[in-house]
């Protein structure tokens, strides 16, 4: 039996801005190679037809994936942090050059837009067959439920990131309890790592047997060429790097910190922070505050070509995360060939064991780590060699089979 599943997703080349948008792409693109037919609903602000019909993307570029636009102001968070309105979510869409500052609470209208994307996702499924439903974190679960109310087909939701996640212990009720509501309607629930599967455990009172765990993945086939030498010899200052959003979830106050730390010890050290994020003018105002302006590298939201550029001029990629589920970016600074420093609290840590690994908030110790790395070649070395051989190991193939299992099982198919 080739079983159909209806995706609620995120974001599909070219319109990928973060690491949801990156894991929804990859998984549906192993998905597609394995022969699972897929048709992936995709939030984007734009006109509908007449007639009510959604707009309609021609071409997905892969067999078995079929893309539906479904009009609506949605939009994934990866580009700019945990999104604290339906004005921010808005805003960020109409002028993502510029970004709101600090949070700010959810709005009603949230809440209004996801019905309304609900509403359509509803609308599309009428003319949609599929055997299995996956929802892709919070704001398309009641999507999910919905239609799987209707239908009367299996609900998977995949929890790429919680409200514990982004907002730490001040959590936004509305968007708990939505999480909750998805979480305990689905058939079955797959989390990014253990990490994440024991907050959807122990935060959201969920059976542990419902919870499976299912790792992201990488696709190296993407960039055969990568992982070049790297002629750090011919650099007078060596390049440490963070990619990803400013936000507080992802620990930027943490790296400039420890970076204070390690020019107190090595001079020629440069400071890269590659991302947008509500934290980004904060973050600006800490270095200068610090001392260490000069020494830091603000490059906004990078894309294509210009991330692989900020990897490759990296002598060390450093992941301060206060909470990571899983965390794609160590894998992408292998792939360039860069060692990594990583928070313990993240999915990752749990399985990659050829990267240095640090409490987030120990910035002694991090500073210590990056000290060492840039004076010891060999340590480097090490690191780069084994840790890109590890991470060949994480495929999306693997990734998509063993979603193809979890389907299986929730039909009841050999």
């Amino acid at each position: 039996m080739k079983i159909k599943t209806l995706m609620l997703g995120w974001e599909f080349p070219p319109y990928i801005s973060g690491g949801l948008g990156t894991a929804c792409y990859g998984l549906t693109k192993a998905m597609s190679h394995l022969g699972m037919e897929v048709t992936f609903l995709l939030p984007r602000m734009g006109p509908v037809r007449l007639g009510g019909k959604p707009e309609v993307i021609p071409e997905s570029g892969l067999p078995h994936v079929r893309l539906h636009a479904v009009s609506s102001s949605l939009v994934a968070y990866g580009r700019y942090g945990n999104p604290r309105s339906a004005q921010h979510a808005v805003a960020k869409a109409a002028q993502p050059e510029e970004p709101p500052e600090g949070p700010s609470p959810y709005g009603p209208n949230i809440c209004e837009e996801i019905h309304r994307y609900a509403t359509r996702v509803m609308k599309i499924a009428e003319s949609e067959e599929f055997d299995v439903i996956h929802a892709h974190d919070w704001m398309t679960f009641p999507a999910g439920i919905a239609l799987a109310a209707h239908s009367g087909k299996p609900l998977v939701v995949q929890v790429h990131s919680t409200e514990f996640d982004r907002s730490g212990e001040h959590v936004n009720q509305s968007v708990y309890d939505i999480e909750r509501q998805g979480m305990h309607a689905a058939t079955r629930i797959i989390a990014v790592s253990n990490y994440t599967r024991n907050i959807v455990v122990n935060r959201y009172s969920v059976p542990p047997e419902k919870v499976e765990v299912v790792y992201n993945g990488i696709d190296f086939s993407d960039s055969a060429d990568a992982a070049p030498v790297q002629a750090t010899s011919s650099k007078n200052d060596k390049v440490v790097l963070f990619l990803g959003r400013i936000t507080m979830q992802k620990g930027p106050e943490y790296f400039l910190y420890a970076a204070k730390r390690v020019l107190e010890k090595e001079k020629n050290v440069k400071f890269v922070m590659a991302g947008d994020g509500d934290r980004l003018y904060g973050t600006i105002d800490l270095a200068a505050w610090l001392g260490i302006g000069h020494k830091v590298f603000f490059t906004r939201f990078l894309r294509g070509q210009d991330v692989a550029r900020a990897y490759r001029m990296a002598d060390l990629y450093v992941m301060p995360s206060v909470s990571e589920p899983f965390g794609i970016a160590p894998l992408e600074a292998l792939q360039y060939n860069v060692p990594v420093l990583i928070s313990k609290s993240s999915g990752i840590a749990e399985t990659l064991q050829n990267a240095l690994k640090v409490d987030f908030w120990d910035i002694d110790e991090m500073a210590n780590k990056i000290v060492a790395v840039l004076r010891h070649p060999p340590l480097q070395e090490t690191l780069r060699t084994n840790g890109r051989k590890e991470a060949l190991r994480f495929r999306w193939e693997d990734s998509a089979a063993k979603v193809n299992e979890v389907y299986r099982r929730v039909l009841n198919v050999a």
